[in-house]
């Protein structure tokens, strides 16, 4: 199973690469955008969906600074036989 697990620093925790790009906006024409926040995403292919709080806890996040949001995604079987641009109409 696919999952996708987002990262991001907790509300109230600083977070110098969300200001900068903030305060980059107006100089690039984009006005009206503020409370930038960074983060990253992780993509995984896992067999126990039901471990991965436990691994984001332990290892790819850092709970006492960061948030997390896991998003699993099951796959779409390619029919036998037919290629991918061909199911996926493209």
């Amino acid at each position: 199973m696919e999952a996708k697990v987002l990262i991001r620093p907790k509300q109230g925790i600083l977070d110098p690469q969300g200001k900068a790009i903030e305060r980059a906006l107006p100089a690039l024409g984009f006005a009206g955008i503020s409370e930038v926040r960074v983060g990253r995403l992780v993509e995984l292919e896992v067999e126990d969906p039901d471990r991965l709080a436990e691994l984001c806890e332990k290892l790819l996040a850092n709970p006492l600074i960061e948030d997390y949001e896991i998003e699993l995604e099951t796959s779409h079987p390619v029919a036998p036989g037919v290629a991918d641009e061909e199911a996926t109409g493209n």
